[in-house]
């Protein structure tokens, strides 16, 4: 894997480049659309093309207990198995073995935990996570640590730092796989100097890419910020920089403004589900019964599929109907959002005029909150 950086706006720490896997060119800053059992939930891997979607995330925790990684493996991995030709980098599932799981406990060797679907018990280890990626064949893999939610306390969040780094040494020497990178994660909740300490000895082990984890877990914005603005200027320049688990369009533009590369989400996708639908202006609630007879498209402008043939009123229909069309309609629409969005900092990072996009981007929400009176 190789990042190339075409271009830098020096008025910030935004910057532009590319990211070459095995499956292909990444144009950077880039969102990675969330399909964690090997689907983007609503849409087909056309329509994702057709989005303008060139990675997308798969879920090791998931993807292991349901259908299984030997069978992905046994059917030609995980782009064959879900019809995907592009790249596709895998979380390693430590998130989730600590959200969803029943029961977990976290030991040295990895963590014992029952499974959210049918109570059985598992053990993913740094090995067995790092083996999962390799069978499934993904194009980015990444280290099992322990993600911990917000509040916790400084001691605790050392401890779990510590046992992270010794878990991604764990990791980097079981990883074979030439065709697949390898990233670390850099962890210690918001305490900045126990974040620096983990990217030093990441650092010393070596990896292709490096992430910020466990942020948008509980902690106010301005604390998730001062991590971002800490640690950001430190990892290496010449590869990627990925934000995990992060989040609103907001949250995009601030993290790119401060050098992020690489980002996902499940916010476009499942507050679709939910209809909350993402516009220049803000966010709306389709089900709002304003909506009712609406005869305009959901955002006056918008170029995606829904937008182009649809009324909110129809939307707004479809959805209140509970109808799986309204659903997709409102996925198609929010992924559209998210990554037009992405196209655009691409663009003005490489005209160095992003901040400038940035004035703007925020002055149009401004505008439409005090036009509606705030959504």
């Amino acid at each position: 894997m190789e990042l190339q950086v075409i271009a830098r706006d020096h008025a910030c720490g935004a910057r532009r480049g590319r990211l070459k896997t095995a499956h292909g060119i990444i144009e950077t800053p880039v969102f990675m659309p969330v399909g964690t059992l090997a689907t983007v939930k609503g849409v087909s891997p056309e329509e994702l093309k057709e989005l303008g979607a060139t990675i997308i995330l798969g879920n090791t925790y998931h993807l292991y207990l349901r259908p299984g990684a030997e069978l992905v493996g046994q059917l030609g991995g995980l782009h064959r198995f879900m019809g995907w030709d592009r790249s596709i980098l895998t979380d390693s599932g430590g998130f989730q073995v600590f959200s969803l799981a029943r029961i977990n406990k976290v030991e040295e060797g990895g963590v014992v935990f029952q499974s959210h679907i049918d109570g059985s018990r598992h053990m993913i280890s740094p090995e067995t996570a790092t083996e999962i990626q390799m069978v499934l064949g993904s194009d980015i893999a990444m280290c099992f640590d322990e993600c911990n939610s917000y509040p916790v306390s400084r001691k605790y969040a050392r401890e779990s730092m510590e046992r992270s780094v010794r878990w991604a040494a764990r990791c980097r020497h079981h990883h074979t796989d030439p065709q697949q990178a390898l990233f670390g994660i850099i962890q210690g909740s918001v305490h900045v100097d126990l974040r620096e300490t983990c990217l030093e000895r990441l650092l010393e082990i070596g990896f292709e890419g490096y992430a910020l984890g466990s942020l948008s877990v509980g902690e106010s914005k301005e604390q998730m910020l001062e991590v971002m603005e800490a640690l950001l200027p430190q990892m290496p320049v010449s590869q990627p920089r990925y934000l995990m688990g992060v989040g609103t369009p907001e949250d995009l533009v601030e993290g790119v403004r401060l050098g992020v590369d690489m980002f996902d989400c499940v916010m476009p996708t499942r507050n679709a589900r939910n209809g909350m639908l993402f516009t220049r202006g803000g966010s709306i609630q389709i089900k709002n019964s304003r909506f009712a007879q609406d005869p305009e498209p959901i955002e006056n402008g918008c170029t995606c599929y829904t937008c182009q043939r649809f009324s909110k009123a129809y939307v707004r229909h479809l959805f209140m109907a509970r109808e799986l069309l309204g659903y997709r309609l409102n996925t198609i629409h929010n992924l559209h959002h998210y990554l037009t969005l992405m196209g655009e900092m691409r663009e003005a990072i490489q005209k160095g005029t992003f901040l400038q996009w940035r004035q703007q981007f925020y002055e149009n929400r401004n505008l439409r909150a005090e036009n509606s009176g705030g959504n």
